[in-house]
């Protein structure tokens, strides 16, 4: 038999160092996220300009004056060519019944346009598009687009941005968007302004300043009540929960942002401060 006296205090340091590893209170602390809080962003609203009520907003750029305008719903989609002052549309083409219209943007002279569900990214000339090609989109779904030079950049609803070849249309690139919470989802229109990313947060009145390289949101633009401060009339039919906040162009000449929403009656001409 071993002797007890020697044993019980062996057995004591042994039961403590069991205890303190199983013990959850010891166990080292999660680092805390690095990202800061964004400052928030301040804005000027300059001007407003009508906005087809018809139109839910999926995707907008300006190019020459003139807006360029995608919008969702099935058997609604379209795509079309806006006069900014008048908010009628120079040309427009209608997608097919099948089709959900989502982002577009033109690079290298061809017109992008990306569709919800359908996992089809169709390819027009942007002049009278006639459509060109066809890609597949298979990454997720369909949302935002933009582009900075030489990709295309797409957004899924995820936390991730794509950077996208548009001439094989396949991906080189993934960022994801964090902020002082973590990974940021329902990133959906996107602008690329000064090598900056601004990204709609779907179902908010949130713009995001996004660095496309590191991921990390850089600011935030709060825009609720922007159509209470133009003295919008609500329709019987508005419904507050889809007719939601979604359109980003820039004018880099006047270094102005234009702002809309789904089946908004207006677009706001902005500075951000």
């Amino acid at each position: 038999m071993h002797n007890i006296k020697k044993l019980v205090p062996a057995l004591l340091f042994l039961a403590t160092m069991f205890y303190s590893c199983g013990n959850p209170t010891s166990d080292p602390k999660p680092a805390a996220n690095p990202n800061p809080v964004p400052p928030a962003i301040t804005y000027t609203i300059i001007k407003t300009y009508p906005h087809d009520t018809t139109s839910y907003t999926e995707g907008l750029f300006l190019l020459n004056n003139k807006l360029y305008e995608s919008t969702g719903n099935y058997g609604e989609s379209t795509l079309r060519i806006n006069e900014l002052t008048t908010g009628k549309a120079d040309k427009l083409i209608k997608l097919d019944k099948q089709y959900f219209g989502e982002g577009i943007s033109i690079l290298n002279n061809k017109l992008y346009q990306l569709t919800y569900k359908e996992q089809k990214v169709f390819v027009y000339d942007p002049v009278n598009f006639k459509k060109i090609k066809e890609f597949e989109w298979t990454t997720g779904e369909g949302w935002g687009m933009t582009h900075n030079d030489t990709e295309l950049v797409i957004s899924t609803g995820s936390s991730n941005l794509y950077f996208v070849d548009p001439e094989s249309f396949n991906i080189k690139r993934i960022t994801g968007v964090t902020d002082e919470y973590g990974p940021v989802t329902r990133i959906n229109e996107l602008e690329y302004v000064n090598g900056i990313v601004y990204a709609n947060i779907w179902e908010t009145n949130t713009i995001i300043k996004i660095d496309p390289v590191s991921g990390k949101v850089l600011g935030r633009l709060d825009l609720t009540g922007l159509l209470d401060k133009a003295g919008v009339t609500y329709p019987e039919d508005w419904d507050q929960g889809n007719d939601v906040l979604n359109g980003i162009a820039y004018d880099a000449a006047k270094n102005s942002f234009y702002i809309t929403g789904k089946n908004w009656p207006l677009i706001f001409e902005m500075k951000l401060n």
